[in-house]
């Protein structure tokens, strides 16, 4: 009986406590310290923008007939796709920096190559410095990628979680539309030497500004560290009712908790044998190869129905159509397209299902791309004036684009997997798909040529975007509203009986108080807890 009321106090304590929360938990006012800090973290990702929209600017001024740095068609395709072949690699190394020397210490050190990478650039004599330069500035985007996620990750609360982590890639498409925007203005070397600016102020802000991540710290044992990083985050926070306990030492020691309990669990692994083995035979179980599979298809169909051609190739594919549009101001209402419709793409990806998203995406960016394509043929037979069909044809492509089929698959690398193999496997997810988008850009050229043009071109995207409309229709599992281990019960061909779903209610009864703590919804989750007191008593 004791045992009970003691449980039922414990309630709700957990009640005040999250009653204190809740009033200040959806005020922007009391998270400016974490979202000034996921901004800056994610601020290299501007560079990022840059480097991958750079050879869209650079190849067009190499193959003017005055240039002091001549190329052929199959470099310039070298030029455009050897950054892709880095981002394995770069992100291979960023995992093992960013577990020993910090989240915001690799993004600092991925500077190094990044500012080397553009001095090679700007003082090249030849294609070869071009492509050292290329293949430095590469290996830095993917270093200072991951960390930056990561670090948004462990800093922002549940509630505006996703929404910062999406500012990485919305401030890699401001550096596209910075990147096409220069390019039409100025020489690529004087583009080079200020793109050095834009890698080494976010680099200024972060030492100035930014505190390291809590949890790294507490995982190195560095704990008044982690308290001070900690002190800053909260500091807006309003002191808890419930308790004389600052919110930042609560937080302390839950992650001191849970740093305890992954101790306690990695010591009871040490005398486990087989777990890499144990982690292969789960790629043989339905559960690993069959979401392997549906990735590769959706990955193969996403890089060859053009969405990345076109960002590395945009003007030289603006100027193909035949358009007498400037290419260059056109690329640059390429990369403002490409910007809005990512502020736009967290908002589609919450509201609507993965499905309806990829079949909407795929139709639109086919039709795109049909009709683009009939006016660039006419428009080389010329048997016709209107040569801007083409331009607006390729910016409602990238609307299209935005909507799903450039975005969802990226999404997917890390839904569709089990738990026991999910890091693997969205690391070999993520590297195929780089490499598929490797073989697309590279082979744009050879395309183009095998074809007969860029209207055959479009044709063979259009083509491609509605094979992806089948696919999804026919082959993409949904997974918008699912939970995980519903996931794998899709693939395993297992769904969930009646008694099953009662034990997991059970379960999830049983564990309130973590449900509570983590829920980014918690007033609705104390009416639910309060109701059970309630009842209790009553009875």
């Amino acid at each position: 009986e004791n045992s009970e009321q003691h449980k039922d106090d414990a309630f709700r304590e957990i009640i005040a406590s999250c009653r204190s929360l809740s009033k200040y938990e959806t005020n922007v006012k009391s998270a400016l310290p974490q979202i000034l800090s996921a901004i800056v973290a994610a601020s290299f990702h501007i560079v990022i923008g840059i480097s991958l929209a750079y050879s869209a600017i650079l190849i067009p001024q190499l193959e003017e007939p005055g240039s002091d740095v001549s190329i052929t068609k199959g470099q310039s395709s070298w030029i455009a796709s050897i950054i892709v072949i880095m981002v394995p690699i770069g992100s291979l190394v960023a995992g093992i920096m960013m577990e020993f020397l910090g989240r915001l210490n690799t993004i600092k050190l991925a500077a190094l190559p990044c500012v080397a990478g553009w001095i090679s650039i700007a003082l090249a004599p030849s294609f070869t410095w071009i492509m050292v330069g290329r293949v430095l500035t590469g290996f830095a985007c993917a270093l200072g990628t991951s960390p930056a996620i990561v670090y948004i990750t462990e800093v922002a609360r549940p509630d505006m979680r996703g929404s910062l982590i999406s500012s990485g890639p919305t401030l890699a498409s401001l550096g596209m539309v910075i990147a096409y925007a220069k390019g039409a203005f100025m020489n690529w070397r004087l583009v080079s030497w200020i793109c050095i600016i834009y890698t080494v102020v976010p680099v200024l802000l972060i030492q100035l500004f930014v505190p390291e991540s809590p949890v790294w710290l507490v995982s190195k044992g560095r704990i008044e560290d982690a308290a001070r990083s900690l002190r800053f985050l909260y500091k807006k926070y309003p002191q808890p009712e419930h308790t004389d306990q600052p919110l930042s030492e609560m937080h302390l020691n839950a992650l001191l908790k849970e740093r305890e309990t992954k101790i306690a669990e990695a010591q009871r692994n040490v005398n486990r044998h087989g777990e890499q083995q144990s982690k292969l035979r789960g790629f043989l179980k339905p559960t690993g190869y069959k979401p392997m599979i549906i990735l590769f298809w959706f990955f193969l169909i996403q890089q060859f129905s053009g969405i990345y051609i076109t960002l590395f190739f945009a003007v030289t594919f603006i100027q193909d159509v035949g358009t007498e549009v400037n290419a260059f101001t056109a690329s640059i209402f390429v990369g403002l397209t490409r910007f809005t419709m990512s502020l736009l793409n967290a908002w589609l990806l919450k509201r609507f299902p993965r499905r309806q998203l990829v079949m909407v995406s795929t139709i639109g960016m086919a039709a795109c791309m049909g009709v683009s394509g009939l006016f660039t043929l006419w428009i080389k037979e010329g048997t016709t004036t209107m040569t801007w069909v083409p331009v607006v044809g390729l910016l409602l492509y990238v609307c299209s684009s935005m909507i799903g089929l450039l975005t969802i698959p990226w999404t997917m690398t890390a839904e569709l997997f089990p738990t026991d193999i999910r890091g693997i496997a969205h690391s070999i997810s993520y590297s195929m798909a780089n490499l598929l988008m490797f073989f697309a850009v590279q082979s744009y050229r050879t395309i183009t040529d095998l074809l007969g043009g860029a209207y055959a071109v479009q044709w063979m995207f259009a083509v491609v975007s509605i094979i992806g409309f089948l696919f999804a229709l026919f082959f993409l599992p949904e997974t918008h509203g699912k939970s995980l281990a519903e996931i794998e019960a899709f693939f395993a061909g297992k769904s969930q009986a009646p008694a099953e779903r009662a034990s997991v209610e059970r379960t999830a009864k049983t564990t309130v108080t973590e449900h509570l703590i983590r829920s980014p919804s918690r007033e609705a989750k104390l009416k639910e807890v309060e109701l059970m007191l309630k009842n209790k008593n009553g009875a």
